[in-house]
């Protein structure tokens, strides 16, 4: 399962549970803490191998690349 596939379950798990999925989803890829993510079929478990740090690079570069004029590392 990729990170992607994995935030998909995670949200679509959170959904069901009746949370925020991207508040709760931005919690735990900031803060690591997995209380931000339900159990609700083994959604917890599943964000535990996710790798934030890729993660957050990747929104970050992204958000830069489509909303700044001029891009740096």
């Amino acid at each position: 399962m990729t990170d992607i596939e994995r935030l998909n379950f995670i949200y679509a798990a959170l959904q069901e549970r009746g949370y925020a999925p991207i508040s709760q989803i931005v919690g735990f890829l900031l803060s690591g803490d997995p209380t931000y993510i339900t159990n609700h079929n083994g959604a917890r478990a599943i964000a535990g191998q996710i790798n934030r740090s890729e993660i957050l690079t990747e929104i970050v570069g992204d958000y830069i690349s489509h909303h700044c004029h001029s891009q740096t590392q």
